[in-house]
């Protein structure tokens, strides 16, 4: 078995050793892009655990790691993970920005727990959730302006979706992604989120966070017909999972302090369902 052919094999085994839904490669993808999508998942999954699991000095890790993706695209990969991803860079003429900026995140993670403005956590989306939006569209052939910036509006709307969902998880790490702007306009503090004290002002916070969050998933609807049939159906799927999750938090009076939101089997089988039962006109004239 070639080099190449052991480092994908080592990215299908590492992708498929997880259960998130986010970049999963689906059964409804080409079948060309499943090896891809590995080695993207496998990126974003390792240095996702670098920046949030790593034992030792994550700085210097991630410093490391940098130096590694560099060496990637200079066509020295070292390790598995690099040596499946080299190839996928080549064959599909990938940027490396989208991959520093995804880094860079993980970095910004290491000395930054607090946002005081919302622009300031978009800014932060900018490198933690919109690189891997775009870096799907790529693959697919995809590098218009619009198209990016529909997928950043969703993009954007998932990580925040994910933070409305775990606002007590990533206090516990320390951290707080909800706009400290935000919790002084609705009298709530960082004190009653450390004791999960909930009460109206969190109510109406959460309330607030919630729409922002559907507000960017309407925004960014339009790239579904902008897409191949086959890429349109994992839209769908995502922004469906991402708006469940909000619809969850509504459904428990906002209370994120002390019940986690999930969505259950039955419900994400009902979810895709109901992604493949959905049909969208495709935009004529629409040049990539």
């Amino acid at each position: 078995m070639s080099a190449v052919a052991e480092a994908e094999r080592w990215t299908r085994r590492l992708a498929r050793s997880h259960y998130e839904n986010f970049l999963l490669v689906s059964w409804l993808l080409p079948r060309r892009l499943h090896q891809p999508m590995f080695n993207l998942y496998a990126y974003c999954r390792t240095v996702d655990d670098l920046g949030d699991e790593a034992e030792g000095d994550r700085l210097a890790l991630l410093a490391d790691w940098e130096r590694q993706l560099e060496a990637c695209f200079a066509r020295r990969p070292e390790g598995s993970l690099f040596v499946a991803l080299e190839k996928t860079i080549r064959d599909y003429d990938l940027p490396i920005e989208p991959f520093r900026q995804l880094v860079q995140a993980n970095r910004q993670d290491q000395t930054i727990s607090r946002y005081e403005t919302y622009a300031g956590l978009l800014k932060y989306c900018e490198c933690s959730a919109n690189p891997v939006g775009r870096l799907v569209l790529m693959l697919f052939g995809y590098r218009d302006e619009v198209r990016f910036a529909l997928s950043d509006a969703t993009c954007t709307a998932l990580q925040l979706a994910n933070f409305w969902q775990d606002v007590a998880r990533d206090y516990a790490m320390g951290r707080i992604y909800l706009p400290l702007e935000d919790l002084e306009r609705f009298d709530c503090t960082e004190s009653e989120l450390a004791y999960r004290t909930f009460h109206a002002g969190w109510r109406a916070l959460m309330d607030f966070e919630v729409e922002r969050a559907r507000e960017l998933f309407r925004a960014g609807e339009p790239l579904v017909p902008l897409v191949e049939r086959r890429l349109q159906l994992d839209l769908r799927l995502f922004t469906l999972g991402g708006m469940e999750v909000l619809n969850r938090i509504e459904a428990q009076g906002y209370d994120v302090l002390s019940h986690r939101p999930t969505v259950g089997a039955a419900r994400q089988l009902g979810l895709l369902t109901r992604a493949l039962v959905s049909r969208r006109p495709v935009l004529e004239n629409v040049h990539a």
